[in-house]
């Protein structure tokens, strides 16, 4: 029995030591420390949004005209010279909601008066059809108003008279002129395509109604509208001091 007692002393003790031997690991050693990687992370994309490009600012060149420029709507006779002329390429915001660049003939002492108008215009984003010379229709005025176009100068005697219109003196401007008619007393107008916008006040994409503000922004400048005429009305027609 003390034989047996002694046995058990000893294998306590052994355990106790640590003498027991540590049991093999089934898995990879972990690395040391000197041969661990520090972690990366990927960047993280940053998301943006598309926007929109702005339309360009409102742009006005003034510019003096040559003879050929002028080639079917100025003639020697005309109650001013072609040198007192200026031709303003500008800006203009079209039908199509987007913009354009344009051309109109004014005489020299205006042209201020007109390019102040037609920057609020496109700042509003109020439209026009389109803007070309009266040249680009032989001198036709006819041809113009039909096509819608906005245009000035034109060295041609008024309507149902023998007097020199105000275009004639290059300071009178027709704006889109199928939405905004010349209209008799009787109420009918020349154009078959403008048949339906002869009355007013209407609603209407580039239509002028009495009062509004294009009529009060060319009123700033001295300029009369032709809607307030009494019988006939020509709600294209914007002159300086009337007629």
């Amino acid at each position: 029995m003390k034989r047996a007692a002694t046995l058990a002393l000893v294998v306590l003790a052994s355990v106790a030591c640590g003498g027991q031997s540590p049991v093999a690991s089934t898995g990879p050693a972990p690395p040391t420390t000197s041969e661990t990687e520090p972690a990366t992370s990927e960047p993280t994309p940053t998301a943006t949004t598309p926007t929109a490009t702005e339309p360009p600012s409102f742009d006005a060149e003034v510019s003096q005209v040559t003879r050929d420029q002028l080639r079917y709507s100025w003639r020697e006779g005309c109650p001013v010279h072609y040198r007192d002329l200026r031709l303003i390429r500008m800006t203009y915001w079209g039908f199509d909601d987007k913009p354009h660049t344009g051309e109109l003939v004014v005489r020299k002492t205006v042209t201020d008066d007109i390019v102040q108008v037609f920057e609020k215009l496109y700042d509003w984003r109020w439209p026009i059809r389109r803007m070309e010379l009266i040249d680009v229709y032989k001198g036709d005025d006819y041809d113009s108003i039909d096509a819608d176009n906005t245009s000035a100068f034109n060295c041609r005697q008024a309507t149902g008279s023998s007097s020199w219109s105000k275009h004639a003196y290059g300071e009178a401007i027709d704006i889109n002129p199928r939405e905004n008619p010349y209209v008799t007393a009787d109420g009918r107008t020349a154009h078959s395509n403008a048949r339906k916008y002869t009355k007013r006040p209407m609603k209407g994409k580039g239509v002028i109604n009495p009062g509004d503000k294009v009529v009060r922004a060319f009123a700033q400048v001295g300029w009369q509208w032709g809607g307030n005429w009494s019988g006939t009305k020509d709600y294209q027609h914007f002159s300086k001091g009337g007629g």
